[in-house]
Parts: structure tokens; C-alpha cells; sequence
């Protein structure tokens, strides 16, 4: 190829849809959004499969994936409740900083080093988590647990709930 070739990239995109083509390519990018947790399953957290033929075992280890997907992501929308970040990023951000606990006086303190380049952005969400969980600690004893869950969840979805607090629902009266 010579320098004065001119290069050009085109994307076909073929569809029975009547709508404009700019409705097109968002509900293309929400298609992706919405499959975007099923290949971090697969590519980040080993949900591809399993090598082994007990159906079981495979079943367990995929119950267990999926719930240790679950919880990481709870907890990174916890710390970041405006972003979807994947395993990939998020692991090695909150996950690789050592930390060394000293008591002294009858009090223990936590000291963290982080070695990431975002170590600000990370300390100041990891305080404010704190910061949280600490208040919820001062009310607990007053909440029920299910009423603990739904502030922990309201934090982490507050994107999605736009402030709002959920409630639990009110329980029906039980027949006998």
C-alpha cells in the first residue's frame, strides 16, 4: 500500500426496522449493554465451562460464580454507584492493596497502601463506603434485616432509583 492510498471502513447494517437510523444504533448499543454481563461472566469469571462430566459439581460451580459475580458487582456499585465497571478493571483497583493492621492503646487501625495510579479516586470511595456502613451500623439496631438490605441495595442501584430508598413490601396478612 502506498502512501497515497486512501483507506476507507464501512459497517453494513441490514434490518426490517422502520425506525431512523439513529433509534437503530441505540437499541444496537442497549443490545450490547445487555449482553455485556454474560461475556464478563464468561471471559473474566470462568463461567465458560467446566471440566468435568458430574453435572453436579458443574451446576455448584456455576451457582457459585454467579453468586460471587453478584456479590463483587454489589460491592463495586457500592463504592462507584454511577458506573458499571468490569472485572477486569474493578478486581485489580479495589482488590491489590496490602494493608497492615497495628494495635495500639486499645485501638486497631487499618493502614492501606495502594499502588494503582487511581489510589485517590480509590481512597475516597472506599471512605465514603465506610462512611455509610457506619451509619448503617449506628441505625442497625433499629432496622430490621430485611430493611438493612434495602438501604445497602438503595445506595448501590441510587443510579437506577434516582434517590429514592426502596421498601420492602408491606407483608399480606398470612391466612389460615
Amino acid at each position: 500500500m502506498t502512501e497515497e492510498t486512501i483507506v476507507y471502513e464501512y459497517a453494513v447494517l441490514v434490518t426490517s426496522l422502520t425506525a431512523e437510523i439513529l433509534t437503530v444504533a441505540q437499541l444496537y448499543r442497549e443490545r450490547a449493554d445487555s449482553e455485556n454481563p454474560f461475556d464478563e461472566l464468561k471471559n473474566h469469571w470462568g463461567w465458560g465451562g467446566f471440566t468435568t462430566r458430574d453435572l453436579k459439581r458443574c451446576r455448584f460451580m456455576a451457582r457459585l460464580t454467579a453468586l460471587t459475580y453478584n456479590w463483587w458487582s454489589l460491592f463495586v456499585r457500592l463504592a462507584n454507584p454511577w458506573k458499571h465497571t468490569e472485572a477486569i478493571t474493578s478486581r485489580p483497583l479495589l482488590l491489590s492493596a496490602p494493608a497492615r493492621m497495628t494495635r495500639h492503646g486499645g485501638q486497631t487501625r487499618l493502614t492501606i497502601t495502594h499502588p494503582h495510579a487511581e489510589a485517590d479516586r480509590v481512597e475516597s470511595a472506599c471512605r465514603a463506603l465506610a462512611v455509610f456502613f457506619r451509619s448503617l451500623r449506628a441505625t442497625a439496631e433499629q432496622l430490621t434485616p430485611l430493611q438493612r438490605w434495602y438501604r445497602i441495595l438503595s445506595r448501590a442501584l441510587v443510579k437506577y432509583l434516582q434517590g429514592r430508598e426502596l421498601q420492602p413490601p408491606i407483608a399480606l396478612p398470612t391466612t389460615t
